[in-house]
């Protein structure tokens, strides 16, 4: 059974918002097995990478989640930045459309109650699975 996880790093993240990309990115793939050790060869010239959410799939490949994710948000092109080495399936949100999803799938549960959004990582990362996989 394959994984999807989101990861994130604390270095890129700030890199990102340093050159105008924002602060949140995070990088999504499928492994065949536990990504940790993934996670810890590192992505992107950095190796502080933690794995903030993982998933069990089956039948999704990697590039059809990615494509999926690139309709929807903005997927960082690896050849236009340098300091990304490669790495396909890094990309960049918003904090508004993570809201907007969080407050229309409340809506939609029946639990609309008026609450104050504190997004953490996890809120990103279920966003990115939940995209992904449907």
């Amino acid at each position: 059974m394959s994984n999807i996880y989101v990861a994130r790093s604390v270095k890129l993240s700030r890199w990102g918002s340093d050159v105008g990309l924002g602060k949140h990115i995070y990088k999504v793939g499928i492994a065949d097995r536990d990504p940790k050790p993934l996670a810890a060869a590192g992505w992107a010239g950095e190796a502080d990478w933690a794995i903030v959410k993982k998933q069990d799939i089956d039948g999704l490949s990697e590039d059809d989640a990615l494509a999926r994710l690139a309709r929807r948000e903005k997927m960082i092109d690896p050849n236009l930045y340098p300091k990304l080495k490669g790495a396909v399936g890094v990309f960049r949100l918003t904090e508004t459309r993570v809201e907007n999803h969080i407050v229309v799938s409340r809506a939609l549960a029946g639990d609309s109650d008026r609450r104050d959004l504190k997004l953490k990582p996890a809120d990103f990362a279920a966003y990115l699975i939940h995209s992904a996989v449907r």
